[in-house]
């Protein structure tokens, strides 16, 4: 298997140099060459398996045995799943009228970014281990990556973590998750601004490419191929377990699940983009908040960011820059490398686009969308608990509300994804008028001293910011080759 960017400028990669990249060089980011398609016999002889067998499987198309043999890999992701609340990592609850819900927030951070990030980074000690080497990771984030990206690392000496969060932005759980950790590796930036704002600086040192190499700069965001790759799995996993995949004959068609996905960055609805070009019959729905920029793509062909980010209920999807639509645009148009360069480039230089008509068809053959405001997501917290006694984080109940609001074919199966756990959403929950126990997990961390830098809105911010996060990359660095702890 290797690896090309969407933008066509690289091809023949391979995991491990794709693994410890961001954007690929030409700026765009990287796929697989060729996509593998699973047979129904393949998919019914995988239902038998764990969450945890089912990710080595579908990893296993993907990295080549002689990159990391398969015991290796079985051992890779058996540990990097082992810290889970629940033995089987996820979990499906049965709810009244038909609602299911794939809960995918059960690791560490409570939030489904543990699933992938846990993995990637056993990855990364992996290679760096074997060739004795250290890296430095670089995340921007909207709320939970942050967290997955610390709580992940945690143990592992091989790498630095340089995370910046959008201050005020987030919830205080989230926070908490990124500044209590004080370990020496973990280097944490509050910044003034939103999570787009982040991108900008960041893409600017990803795309110095001296710097990249000099320190192993690479990304943990949704960037890098690996998180993609490994979500894919839970919605193989939600066919296998929903669909009723195993009553089917051997040469019959495939039964179609719907699967609802609560949308910011669309990483996960990217995921469930290839897992339909793997021949999985997925109905997808983007579910967004206020910041509408996907739903506004597949209505209209407005691909273009509002001039500011919304702040909703449903933090962790406020982005107006879905970067991961890139991913999407590549499987739609043919791999065409040149036409995707020259949209995402329009882009990025004027913040819109407008896709032209049999572009927005394509779209629209892969997922359908709707949008939720804020009152929706409490009117749709406060009938699930009442219904159920069941409680939801305000970004699964923006996939939810499509339950409660959208006509349903009695003949076609749902599967709605719970991204995170609600204690981490305390201010949400309150205005739902829902009352509940926070786990000790939770309540622990008021208790924990932090530590974290902050970066201030000034006049030139973007360079300012890029300014000093990347003296604290060489300054790490420094640190590291004399031999002596960074906070001393």
């Amino acid at each position: 298997m290797q690896y090309c960017s969407t933008r066509g400028g690289v091809q023949g990669w391979n995991f491990q140099q794709v693994l410890f990249s961001g954007f690929a060089p030409d700026g765009g980011m990287f796929m697989p060459e060729t996509i593998p398609v699973l047979s129904a016999n393949t998919l019914r002889h995988w239902k038998e398996l764990s969450y945890s067998k089912l990710v080595v499987e579908v990893a296993s198309l993907f990295i080549c045995t002689k990159m990391i043999p398969r015991e290796d890999l079985e051992a890779l992701v058996c540990a990097a799943l082992s810290r889970f609340s629940v033995p089987e990592v996820v979990s499906i609850a049965q709810l009244k009228g038909k609602l299911s819900i794939l809960e995918l927030f059960h690791g560490e951070t409570m939030a489904f970014k543990d699933l992938a990030m846990t993995c990637t980074v056993y990855f990364l000690d992996y290679f760096l281990q074997k060739e004795s080497l250290r890296a430095t990771v670089l995340v921007g984030t909207s709320g939970d990556t942050g967290g997955s990206a610390i709580q992940s690392t945690k143990g592992l000496s091989g790498l630095d973590v340089v995370v910046v969060y959008p201050r005020g932005h987030i919830t205080p759980v989230q926070e908490k998750h990124m500044t209590t950790c004080l370990e020496d590796h973990i280097h944490v930036f509050a910044a003034d601004g939103s999570s787009d704002d982040i991108d900008q600086p960041l893409r600017s040192l990803f795309a110095d490419q001296e710097l990249v190499k000099r320190h192993n700069l690479m990304s943990l965001n949704s960037v890098n191929w690996s998180r993609v790759m490994i979500q894919l799995a839970h919605f193989i996993y939600a066919y296998l377990q929903l669909s009723g995949v195993e009553e089917g004959q051997d040469d019959a068609s495939l039964p179609p699940l719907e699967v609802v996905v609560p949308t910011g960055g669309a990483g996960n609805i990217t995921a469930g983009c290839i897992v339909q070009q793997m021949g999985l019959p997925l109905k997808l729905v983007a579910m967004v908040n206020a910041n509408d920029v996907v739903h506004r793509t597949i209505q209209t062909g407005d691909f273009s960011m509002a001039d500011n980010v919304t702040q909703t209920l449903a933090s962790a999807i406020d982005i107006q820059d879905p970067y991961n639509m890139e991913r999407v645009f590549w499987l739609i148009l043919g791999r065409d490398g040149a036409l995707v360069r020259n949209m995402m480039e329009t882009f990025q230089q004027t913040h819109r686009y407008t896709l032209p008509e049999e572009h927005r068809k394509l779209l629209c053959q892969r997922f359908s969308s709707g949008t939720v405001a804020d009152e929706g997501i409490l009117e749709t917290m406060r009938r699930c608990w009442k219904e159920n006694h069941y409680l939801l984080c305000p970004h699964t109940a923006v996939a939810v509300w499509h339950h409660y609001h959208c006509p349903h074919s009695p003949m076609l199966k749902t599967c709605y994804i719970a991204t995170a756990h609600p204690a981490k959403f305390q201010e949400a929950v309150q205005r739902a008028g829902v009352t509940f126990d926070l786990p000790e997990t939770v309540q622990v961390l008021d208790k924990m001293p932090s530590r974290f830098q902050t970066l201030e809105r000034t006049r030139n911010w973007s360079k300012d910011w890029e300014d000093k996060v990347r003296e604290t990359i060489e300054s790490v660095s420094s640190a590291r080759k004399d031999g002596v702890l960074y906070y001393r």
